[in-house]
């Protein structure tokens, strides 16, 4: 499905046909309780379905319900919601040994999961869901996911902010769900590169890594993780599962946490749909909770760097800003806690055609930036995920012609080549996994508007 249209990206052909096709990708994916994000993904992510259950919602309410109340039978007793609830199919013993969760006592004993988290979603798409409810199912489905959204965010400060900086640190790229994006990947290199992976470098042994890997199998390994990088995440996993996931531990011996701008920003946001969540069912979130709520949304502006005008994301250790742009510096659109001559300045730079504006917007990292690559993963492709989260906060924030134009030419996109995983922003040819569910599901939202 490689076609290489390059048509004018602003007509959309047939809407309706869009969404039927979008409607089969969600069938297809679907696994009954979740949607897998596509065939090569054949387990349940948390933000993926979370951005699933925002489109499926139009379709049946009722069944987004069911999505992202399933990603409840994976938290953890200590709170946490992890990043992955494994399936359970005798092909995925490797992948469950390899995050070996049954190791922490606070992990469940009836499903396996991954032992970290992802970008916390799931209250924003809880109030979308509940909308399209009916009233009395919208009570139950607020009341039933209330305390487990709860005692999630309390853990997330808990665990992750231990210094009671408003800011939560991540101890893994997975954690943030753009898993090569530069910030990350600089750390890695700085920070977490042991001896025998320098040496399969130094061998020029990637190719022999590459023939190992399933996605590479499948995909254009040019589109995907390089090797030296996947053999960097999965070493930081190796570690985080030799301290049984206890960040103490992790933290006490750690070369590098990174407060995220992307996590922290849509952390804002979703505490302010939890806090929603309450009001709608009368229940007082902890005062504590508050407090640190309150607190995150100041604390955003710690991220910022004057002169560059962006946000960026922050070493945990140092405090020093990861100064490697990337697509998170619009995230805090999203979040909707900048004052708006703040987010004035971050659509100027949005609309900058040598940086971020390009055919098909918005690439994961700039045009400019030395890792931009158009084909590979998050240095360079446009995902609709991100597209959803910056045009939900340019239209908060009152921009509503650039949401629309981003909106246009998302859907646009989509409509010429298919529901991929990501999209070159030059030519927009697919790339990476086809009928990918969050990209089906989020074309449905973005043509509801």
């Amino acid at each position: 499905m490689e076609n290489q249209n390059t048509e004018n990206p602003d007509t959309i052909q047939e809407e309706p046909d869009l969404t039927s096709r979008m409607v089969e990708v969600l069938s297809e994916n679907n696994l009954g309780s979740f949607t897998s994000p596509a065939k090569l993904y054949p387990h349940q992510w948390l933000w993926d379905s979370a951005f699933i259950a925002i489109g499926l919602r139009h379709i049946d309410a009722e069944r987004a319900a069911e999505e992202v109340a399933s990603l409840i039978r994976g938290q953890w007793a200590n709170g946490m919601i992890p990043n992955m609830i494994f399936n359970d199919g005798a092909s995925y013993k490797f992948e469950r040994d390899s995050w070996r969760s049954w190791l922490s006592p606070f992990a469940p004993d009836s499903v396996a999961t991954s032992g970290i988290t992802q970008p916390p979603m799931i209250a924003d798409a809880v109030v979308k869901i509940a909308e399209k409810l009916p009233k009395t199912h919208r009570q139950e489905f607020y009341r039933f996911m209330y305390e487990p959204l709860v005692e999630y965010h309390e853990w997330i400060y808990n665990e992750r902010d231990p210094h009671n900086e408003g800011l939560a640190l991540q101890i893994h790229p997975y954690e943030v769900g753009l898993d090569n994006t530069p910030p990350w990947v600089h750390q890695l290199y700085e920070h977490s590169r042991p001896w025998w992976i320098a040496l399969i470098e130094r061998l020029h042994l990637q190719k022999v890594v590459n023939f190992l890997r399933r996605d590479t199998r499948r995909i254009n390994p040019g589109q995907r993780i390089s090797s030296l990088e996947a053999l960097l995440l999965w070493d930081v996993v190796r570690r985080l599962r030799r301290k049984k996931y206890d960040i103490e531990k992790i933290l006490h011996r750690s070369d590098f946490c990174t407060q995220d701008i992307t996590f922290n920003s849509i952390l804002v946001r979703n505490n302010t749909q939890l806090q929603h969540i309450a009001k709608e069912i009368r229940r007082k979130l902890p005062d504590e909770l508050l407090a640190k709520i309150k607190h995150s949304e100041e604390a955003i502006e710690k991220l910022y760097d004057q002169p560059s005008g962006q946000y960026y994301s922050r070493d945990f250790i140092t405090h020093k800003l990861i100064l490697e742009p990337s697509i998170g510096t619009f995230m805090p659109l999203y979040a909707g806690s900048i004052t708006k001559e703040r987010a004035g300045e971050l659509v100027k730079l949005m609309k900058d055609h040598k940086k971020y504006w390009l055919h098909h917007p918005i690439p994961s990292v700039p045009l400019d930036s030395t890792f931009f690559d158009s084909d590979r993963y998050w240095q360079g492709p446009s995902w609709v995920n991100t597209n959803w989260l910056i045009i939900d906060g340019l239209e908060r924030y009152g921009f509503d012609t650039e949401a629309k134009e981003l909106r246009t030419r998302t859907i646009a996109m989509v409509d010429k080549q298919g529901s991929y995983e990501y999209f070159d922003p030059i030519d927009g040819r697919g790339l990476g996994a086809e009928n990918f569910a969050w990209t089906a599901a989020l074309t449905i939202d973005l043509l509801q508007k």
